[in-house]
């Protein structure tokens, strides 16, 4: 088959109202730039009517296709299925509430194919969000750019542009969208940039995201920062540790070896006690335990949840113009 200048990638979730006019926005894009285009929704459990509304807007537009989950999984769920699906020499990612504008596709789209941009994200410098929002965002992008060392002001922007190398050979699950950016860097494709867009005030229904997503957003950072720098070399990390550790540990043995020859034999303390028991003894040890169980634990325990995620296909229950057929990619493409 052909493939299509640009694959556009929408999760959504009770979009019933939106969707419509979000596509014909996009398509009139298109067609206004010459485009050739596929629409992929995800619909990620809705339970309203938006999955009629994808298979009325099929009927009318071959060229709309869907996905529907029989539950919500998340957003870094529908867009892993996506980018698995996308044909498109340019991926573009946008919410489905209307909030992002697809009169910048062509731009991203210049930005990808004329500049060489490996991933280009949006940047909402002005948000219509309530400070409630603003304030936790700016927070943790500036977290995120101190530990990850990409200079993007929104990470969390759901419009975003990739080259087709770049969905295809990255993993996004749990809540780790937030991060691809990240882990597009850790991956090998660092030539990564952002562009200011605009931020556009909900028209239809709500925000399906509450408060608690800082909380996880703060844990899903920790995790693909650290898997992201060690999972290919994780001696490097556990090993400088634990010589560390264990030249520490041995000198002290040492020490209290030598202290209790020391009093026994040479000096002749008629009482020294046990190293056994001194108190210190204990806690150290307790506390160097548990830290390196528990660390190796999750560390483990990570390693594999991204091998079983890398290998996971999310329950699909229906499929609107869908071709699973394998689509070659070309990182200059």
């Amino acid at each position: 088959m052909i493939r299509p200048d640009i694959s556009v990638v929408i999760p959504a979730k009770d979009e019933e109202e939106s969707i419509p006019e979000l596509t014909q926005w996009i398509v009139r894009v298109m067609q206004e730039n010459n485009f050739s285009y596929e629409v992929i929704f995800i619909d990620d459990g809705s339970t309203d009517s938006t999955w009629q509304q994808i298979g009325n807007l099929n009927e009318a537009n071959p060229n709309v296709k869907g996905i529907r989950f029989n539950r919500n999984f998340g957003k870094s769920a529908a867009l892993q299925t996506g980018f698995r699906i996308a044909h498109g020499k340019v991926v573009i990612t946008m919410d489905a509430d209307m909030q992002d504008s697809p009169d910048e596709i062509p731009e991203l789209y210049r930005m990808i194919v004329q500049e060489k941009y490996h991933l280009v994200s949006g940047w909402k410098k002005k948000r219509h969000d309530p400070i409630s929002k603003t304030i936790p965002s700016r927070f943790f992008n500036y977290v995120t750019r101190a530990l990850s060392g990409i200079k993007l002001h929104d990470f969390n922007c759901g419009l975003k542009a990739y080259q087709s190398a770049v969905v295809k050979n990255i993993t996004v699950y749990g809540e780790m969208h937030r991060y691809i950016p990240v882990i597009a860097k850790w991956a090998g494709f660092g030539r990564i940039t952002e562009k200011v867009v605009q931020h556009r005030e909900r028209k239809y229904g709500y925000t399906k995201f509450g408060l608690e997503r800082f909380v996880n957003g703060f844990l899903d950072l920790i995790s693909v920062t650290f898997v992201s720098r060690f999972r290919q070399k994780p001696m490097h990390f556990f090993g400088s540790f634990g010589t560390v550790s264990f030249f520490v540990g041995f000198i002290l043995t040492v020490k209290l070896f030598w202290d209790k020859l020391d009093a026994l034999y040479f000096t002749r303390i008629p009482y020294k006690r046990d190293i056994t028991n001194q108190p210190i003894f204990y806690l150290a040890l307790v506390a160097v335990v548990i830290g390196v169980q528990l660390f190796v634990t999750g560390f483990l325990a990570e390693m594999i949840a991204m091998q079983s995620f890398a290998k996971r296909e999310y329950l699909v229950i229906e499929k609107i113009g869908i071709d699973d057929k394998p689509v070659g990619v070309n990182v200059d493409a």
